[in-house]
């Protein structure tokens, strides 16, 4: 069995989180729908439907900003980016990079310490416990410091300095 490329596997990873992240959603959306039908049509609210949904979001949405969302699709501002040399931009994207990855860093082992601290600690109604609700913050910081060091390596190689509207291509 011949290796497997990193692009390729980079490529089945991106698909498994994508997934994840489709499923997370058509999950809240169920939960949603379901919490309508059993409010509106039924008159009988179901306390646990709040929760999920309020659990499924905040999951989705850290989770899409950690693993789905490629980098040329957060929001930036170009301006400046537009108006610099080849140079510049490779000092500012490294210290970009170095400022959030950083702080991701830097701000890693408190966060799992207190997500880690939030096991002993439930949800109300379905009793989950909190360390796996906000799991997801932590997994964001991982990627974070993940993306960063890879961007600091493709501005030195010169990866990615043109301009903004040609890199969303």
């Amino acid at each position: 069995m011949p290796p497997r490329s990193p692009l390729r596997v980079g490529r089945w990873l991106q698909r498994g989180a994508n997934a994840v992240g489709g499923g997370l959603f058509l999950l809240l959306f169920a939960v949603f729908i379901i919490q309508i039908v059993a409010r509106f049509f039924f008159d009988k609210p179901l306390p646990w439907s709040d929760e999920a949904a309020v659990i499924l979001y905040i999951w989705v949405i850290l989770w899409a900003a950690a693993f789905v969302v490629p980098e040329r699709e957060h929001v930036v501002f170009d301006l400046v980016w537009n108006s610099a040399g080849r140079r510049a931009r490779q000092v500012m994207q490294i210290a970009g990079h170095l400022l959030i990855g950083g702080l991701a860093l830097v701000g890693l082992p408190a966060s799992w310490d207190y997500v880690h601290f939030m096991a002993r600690e439930g949800t109300p109604v379905l009793d989950v416990p909190l360390m796996w609700v906000y799991l997801p913050f932590v997994l964001l910081m991982v990627a974070l410091v993940a993306r960063s060091a890879w961007g600091i390596r493709n501005a030195v190689r010169g990866v990615g300095l043109q301009d903004a509207e040609l890199r969303t291509n």
